[in-house]
């Protein structure tokens, strides 16, 4: 199964949300991301109407995830270097597989990566 995760701003729109999503692929089953940010309107919204599974993944997960690309900025916030790679193969399951480093919107609100694996 293909798992979408996402990192994005608390300015990000449903249509930054999309753009991230179009630029990484398109397709998933299941949508996740920090467990707060999983739980946001803007969140919640774009997936109901993408009608995909919303998993919240927990901080200690996400650090455990090796990521392709390294963000300052997601180090110091999530200690991560990508929310979106993380999110994406800690909700994958054991052994998920990056499908390709995660992808910026056009607006840089927002940023998605695929991983492939059998959900949690």
């Amino acid at each position: 199964m293909i798992v979408a995760g996402f990192g994005f701003r608390a300015a990000a729109t449903t249509a930054s949300l999309a753009d991230a999503f179009q630029r990484a692929g398109g397709r998933a089953e299941v949508f996740a991301s920090a467990a707060d940010k999983a739980t946001s309107k803007v969140f919640i919204d774009f997936a109901t109407g993408m009608d995909a599974r919303v998993l919240g993944v927990t901080p200690d997960s996400l650090a455990a995830q090796r990521t392709l690309t390294q963000s300052h900025a997601s180090q110091a916030a999530r200690d991560t270097g990508s929310l979106a790679e993380a999110a994406a193969l800690a909700a994958a399951g054991p052994g998920a597989k990056l499908l390709a480093p995660r992808v910026v919107s056009a607006d840089r609100m927002a940023t998605c990566a695929l991983a492939e694996g059998d959900p949690i």
